[in-house]
């Protein structure tokens, strides 16, 4: 079918009134939501642009089933992981070929059996969609506490599994969020109940195996709704954990995990713009926190002096030029993962002579080095993973006292795969108040500079979620069709310490957009890239950059990629009914109050579509989609399809068994890079 015969879907319009304290606003397309997702009128409307999407993409099937097997192909099928040892056991992962899902494994440490935990293809069946969200083995080894996910939705089942007869038990409760913890009794489990209807994590729940799970003991009951919960053990098992966090405030509560009968323990009262994390060991905890430290510093405090914060004593001081990302403890050495420069790197630090702190060495000038499984605290080998975008990811073992280090896996790229054939470079581009925005590039050692290369820029800007260059062998089916593949590191993360974070959000929001322009800009006018080849990428809270660089600086790019994007950012955030809405008051602002209703206002992707000639865009959902409801980017591109003034395409494919993180198997995930990268090399002309 030629390209001028499909017919894009236009949706009906209604007459709809937002209101809002600080202003009422039309809405035609606000029928597109519907909480049930039965409406026959809206699934309609869904299908037949799945069809258009279809249709479209069908004048370039060859291209997407190449780029497919070639994505594919870089996939070593028949993998596993680095085994860890814990207890008595060596626990791994393996992928056999042709499967979708992982196996979990352990192996004796006495007599080396093999023992298959869950196999997640068994328990997948046929099912559009299967996520095992989260697994922990039981402190007597026996037992494994898992939870699954069968919509996309993230709303979880726990399941336990006697590991001594492979069999579930009958214990099961639904409707949770994605953690778990055991006391040491291995009778005794803690998960998280869900409010049915918002999502939010509100309860945390004791359960003992054998008992009825309807009685299960509500141990803690958050009040504020602004707050995300989670449970966990400490990483020497001596503790039953509660976090709790929002934007701005964190707090945890500690039971002693051989006394499940007991109370659970404040470690600091929250306070606004107070937030810490902690690990035990040793009869004392290690905290990380802002408090009077914007970039984080280190402190700790004795077991029994826990309640208050004022208890605390300095270990690691703050420093305005390096960001704390996370550490972990040992028996002998504490390891900071540290942030500076845009650069995460590692710092051993030996308890007993902490001025003889070391940093691990690297050779490249932007790379990711972060914690792998360190399971238990009684060692000197500290396990770590290393990448870059032309280095696979890489676990390394390091002995802290020795300076030891041995490479035990680096991932296979298979289909020819050669480092030496490409490049990493680090730039700064100048946003528009003067900030230098670090931008990360890959491209072939063959590239020229020379102002013709097409661009893929990507970023994301929000949470303080950091874009670390991690090796994308995906990306390699651009770069080696001559792309440029560039990381804009914009506000918004925390790449240039907790700063960065603060300066890309909530009023200071817009700065995120443009930065991300401006290091378009910086790359055209340095001839890195040709400026009518530009592509751009972004999902979830990088699909709301998307839309508002579209709206923006629409003739700056030649295409957009919007998954799952948060674009009708005011709407939501003025309803509390919408799942996890309260939540996000201190990322983006309560519209209820006028300053931020104005602010929010001004760049909402949505509520900005104007008469304009806009890019050629593919925009992706989930129907169940619980992170971002799939009625925003409906109504977003039925708004576009009636005010954009040209004739660039507009593709809208919502998967309709799947959530926000799109398909669960490896392979159907791969194949959505194949038709995302399809669409773009279409747009150059390129069938190969």
């Amino acid at each position: 079918m030629q390209a001028a015969e499909v017919v894009a879907p236009v949706a009906v319009q209604q007459p709809y009134t937002v209101t809002s304290p600080n202003g009422d606003r039309q809405d035609s397309y606000y029928w597109l939501r519907d909480d049930s997702r039965t409406s026959a009128t809206v699934l309609d409307y869904l299908y037949r642009e799945n069809s258009y999407f279809e249709q479209y993409s069908a004048n370039y099937q060859a291209l997407t089933d190449k780029l497919t097997d070639e994505i594919i192909s870089r996939i070593k099928q028949d993998d596993s992981s680095v085994p860890y040892n814990k207890g008595d056991y060596s626990y791994y992962d393996r992928f056999d070929a042709g499967k979708e899902y992982p196996v979990y494994l352990r192996k004796s440490l006495k007599d080396g059996t093999e023992q298959v935990m869950l196999d997640v293809n068994e328990l997948a069946g046929d099912k559009d969609f299967y996520q095992i969200a989260n697994m922990s083995v039981s402190p007597d080894q026996n037992l494994l506490a898992y939870l699954e996910d069968t919509s996309g939705r993230r709303q979880y089942t726990l399941k336990v599994r006697d590991l001594r007869t492979g069999k579930d038990l009958a214990d099961e409760i639904t409707g949770l969020s994605r953690s778990v913890a055991w006391a040491k009794d291995s009778q005794t489990l803690y998960v998280i109940q869900n409010d049915p209807v918002t999502l939010l994590s509100t309860t945390v729940l004791q359960h003992t195996l054998g008992k009825d799970v309807a009685k299960a003991r509500q141990v803690y009951t958050e009040q504020d709704h602004s707050y995300y919960m989670g449970v966990g053990n400490t990483e020497d098992n001596n503790y039953v954990v509660i976090y709790l966090g929002s934007t701005v405030s964190t707090e945890m509560r500690v039971q002693d995990a051989t006394k499940p009968d007991s109370e659970f323990t404040v470690l600091a009262p929250r306070q606004r713009d107070f937030q810490y994390s902690a690990s035990h060991i040793n009869n004392r905890w290690v905290i990380r926190t802002d408090w009077q430290a914007p970039n984080f510093r280190l402190m700790t405090v004795a077991a029994d002096k826990i309640g208050y914060r004022n208890n605390w004593q300095p270990l690691v001081k703050h420093d305005d030029n390096v960001f704390i990302e996370d550490f972990a403890v040992f028996d002998n050495y504490l390891a900071i993962n540290e942030r500076s420069d845009g650069v995460r790197r590692l710092k051993v630090m030996p308890w007993a002579t902490p001025e003889q702190a070391f940093y691990v060495a690297s050779d490249e000038a932007a790379y990711v080095m972060a914690f792998a499984t360190n399971a238990e605290p009684d060692t000197d080998w500290l396990r770590y993973s290393y990448s870059s975008l032309t280095t696979p990811e890489s676990t390394y073992q390091y002995n802290m006292k020795t300076g030891d280090k041995q490479l035990l896996k680096q991932t296979e790229v298979l289909g020819g795969f050669d480092q030496n054939n490409y490049k990493t470079e680090r730039v700064w581009a100048t946003a528009t108040d003067g900030v230098k925005v670090p931008v990360t590039l890959l491209y072939r050692k063959d590239y020229k500079r020379d102002g013709t290369a097409p661009l893929y820029q990507y970023a994301y800007g929000s949470y303080g979620s950091s874009s670390d260059p991690w090796f994308r062998s995906v990306a390699l089916s651009l770069v080696d069709r001559g792309f440029v593949y560039a990381i804009a590191h914009i506000r918004g993360g925390q790449e240039m310490g907790r700063q960065w974070y603060e300066n890309g959000k909530l009023l200071h929001k817009i700065n995120t957009f443009t930065d991300f322009i401006a290091v378009t800009d910086y790359l055209v006018a340095n001839d890195y890239v040709a400026k009518d080849k530009v592509f751009a990428m972004g999902g979830s809270a990088g699909g709301l950059l998307m839309g508002a660089i579209a709206n923006m600086a629409p003739e700056k790019y030649r295409g957009l990629v919007a998954h799952v994007p948060f674009v009708d950012i005011v709407t939501t955030m003025l309803d509390e009914t919408i799942p996890l809405t309260t939540n996000e008051f201190d990322e983006w602002g309560n519209p209820k109050q006028q300053a931020y209703y104005d602010y929010m206002l001004s760049y909402s992707p949505y509520d900005q579509v104007t008469k304009q000639a806009y890019p050629a865009m593919l925009v992706t959902t989930g129907l169940h989609d619980s992170q971002v409801q799939y009625y925003e980017p409906a109504k977003w591109v039925a708004k576009l399809r009636s005010h954009k003034t040209n004739n660039q395409p507009l593709v809208f494919k919502t998967n309709m068994e799947a959530g926000h993180g799109g398909k669960s198997g490896r392979f159907s995930r791969l194949a959505e890079y194949a038709q995302e990268y399809a669409f773009i090399l279409n747009l150059l002309g390129q069938t190969e």
